[in-house]
């Protein structure tokens, strides 16, 4: 089935607990969501993207998947989803579920039926191993998690461990079993046959561990995940899922992929017979950290620009980007790439400088409205468990107290979990009561009511920047081509198709700087479709670039 449409479409990520609260319970939820389709539509987008929103004990924030099949009564059950898909599809968005099978729930009925005894139907459902050592008292192997220190749990009435690479109540399922295949695409059918229109899939690379579990490399954390970042049969399940449910309907699906670079991704996703239609990866994600957000080093556009063009120039003509600033997983884009100084020149400069590259752009909540991150005074008031285990973590390396709460509130993705910020009433319009977590407080300048009334808000540039996507197939479909790769102030590249030609100017400085083009360019004659700034000059090669300005001239 050509499912060609997702190249041409936009998605809009919905972390549900913290959009929207309808029924004032101090949690966002899918009535919230129904009150704000038309808010949605109005961005230019044509898809959500929704975060589990499955019934969960919350010990990954819906992670954790308790029932693949329900809808979370919190958020408003089943009912209310059905209404959202029906409201949705109407007004020409799709609907893509977040779709989690690394792992399950500790309190899902396979995992308690599981860890009951060694003859239950679904004792091979997930890994179980016996201890090692005297008396069997040590962990199976040396595996760590990336949540929670050990990524074995001991469980008495089976006298063995469980494996979990993320947090201990996220057990891993044994995507060896057959049976738990069969369920995974039982699931999916499931949702599929409501009208659901594809799946991002979590940590999708993770679900093949290589045979006899062996010890991992030593890290800091998630010791071993070269046993299962990329496992010996994950090529072989996911055409499995893919021949046995995708292919069968008018859908499509992305992977998330942790620790995969755009080799990888081509492995995936191109081809006659992808696995993958998109692959969610992290480069880009690393110009001002060292492999993950919490180790923080100095932004480098260098590094960025790298990433960018790697992606691009790899992929293009056999895969397809996703592109991406913002999500569930990662701090804010301004206060990490930009400046909070000028969040509107910044936040608008950095949009730019990603979505008008060739792929499917994804928009998380609140990232249209230049949501910053929130600073909290006390480590008591972040709710994330990967925030206390790195606490934990930091820890061992006698970085305690104040400068530990100084890393979390630079690096902790809980900032991009803050309520949506609607308008200055109190608690930013997102409830009427007390929400779950903190609003950030500047929700008085920072909201939609606020960004909706100016015409130069980066709310109003987002709907002007995706509008020029959808009338300019160069910017979807044209090749790429970076210049000054050695610049540390500008992101420049060049996009042809079809006989046009645009190129795309982005400076990364808060000083005015004389930019110069490439020799092959006279501005003048560029008729310029997208700037963050009202009156923009050129010369034949050169022009003024005040801070962060952004610009796309286009040859016709």
């Amino acid at each position: 089935m050509n499912n060609g449409w997702y190249k041409e479409m936009a998605v809009y990520q919905i972390w549900c607990r913290s959009f929207k609260d309808g029924n004032g319970d101090g949690i966002g939820d899918l009535y919230g969501v129904l009150d704000k389709l038309d808010y949605i539509k109005s961005l230019g987008v044509d898809a959500i993207w929704f975060s589990p929103i499955y019934p969960s004990p919350l010990a990954d924030y819906g992670y954790d998947i308790s029932d693949y099949k329900d809808i979370a009564e919190e958020y408003g059950g089943l009912e209310t989803f059905k209404k959202v898909l029906d409201e949705a599809h109407k007004r020409g968005l799709k609907v893509i579920m977040d779709l989690v099978v690394n792992h399950t729930s500790d309190e899902h009925e396979w995992f308690k039926e599981s860890r009951k005894s060694r003859d239950n139907p679904y004792h091979d459902y997930y890994f179980w191993r016996k201890g090692k050592g005297k008396n069997g008292k040590k962990p199976p192997n040396n595996w760590l998690s990336t949540f929670e220190g050990g990524a074995w749990e001991y469980v008495p009435e089976r006298d063995e461990y469980y494996l979990h690479v993320f947090a201990k109540k996220q057990p891993d399922l044994n995507m060896d079993n057959p049976k738990v295949r069969e369920e995974v695409k039982s699931i999916m059918r499931f949702w599929l046959d409501m009208g659901v229109d594809g799946f991002r899939e979590d940590v999708i690379t993770f679900i093949s561990k290589k045979e006899g579990l062996p010890n991992g490399f030593p890290l800091p954390i998630a010791t071993g995940v070269e046993h299962y970042k990329k496992g010996p049969h994950i090529h072989e399940y996911l055409r499995e899922f893919r021949h046995d449910v995708i292919d069968k309907y008018d859908c499509f699906v992305v992977g998330e992929s942790p620790m995969s670079n755009s080799k990888d991704c081509i492995e995936f996703t191109a081809g006659d017979d992808p696995e993958l239609d998109m692959m969610i990866g992290f480069d880009h994600m690393q110009a001002d950290c060292f492999m993950v957000d919490t180790i923080a080093m100095p932004f480098s556009l260098k590094k960025l620009k790298r990433a960018f063009t790697h992606w691009q120039n790899d992929l293009y003509g056999k895969a397809w980007n996703a592109l991406y600033l913002e999500n569930h997983d990662h701090p804010r884009i301004i206060s990490r790439y930009g400046n909070e100084k000028f969040r509107r020149e910044s936040g608008t400069m950095l949009a730019t400088a990603c979505f008008m590259q060739s792929g499917t752009p994804f928009i998380y909540q609140g990232q249209e409205i230049g949501m910053l991150n929130n600073h909290l005074d006390d480590i008591n008031e972040f709710k994330d468990v990967v925030t206390f285990n790195n606490q934990k973590l930091f820890a061992k390396f006698g970085i305690k107290g104040k400068r530990y709460l100084d890393i979390a509130n630079k690096t902790s993705r809980e900032n991009a979990r803050t309520p949506v910020q609607w308008d200055s009433s109190e608690y930013a319009g997102f409830s009427t009561v007390k929400p779950w977590f903190g609003v950030n407080p500047n929700y008085t300048e920072i909201n939609v009511e606020n960004e909706e009334k100016d015409p130069n808000s980066i709310l109003n540039f987002y709907r002007k920047l995706l509008k020029v996507r959808k009338e300019n197939k160069i910017i979807i479909y044209g090749d790429y081509k970076e210049h000054f790769a050695d610049s540390d102030v500008i992101y420049c590249y060049e996009r042809n198709y079809e006989g046009k030609r645009a190129l795309v100017v982005c400076s990364f400085s808060d000083e005015t700087f004389t930019f110069h083009a490439p020799e092959e360019f006279d501005l003048t004659k560029g008729k310029i479709i997208l700037c963050n700034y009202e009156n923009p000059e050129s010369k034949r090669n050169v022009c003024a670039l005040r801070p962060y300005e952004a610009r796309v001239y286009l040859y016709e």
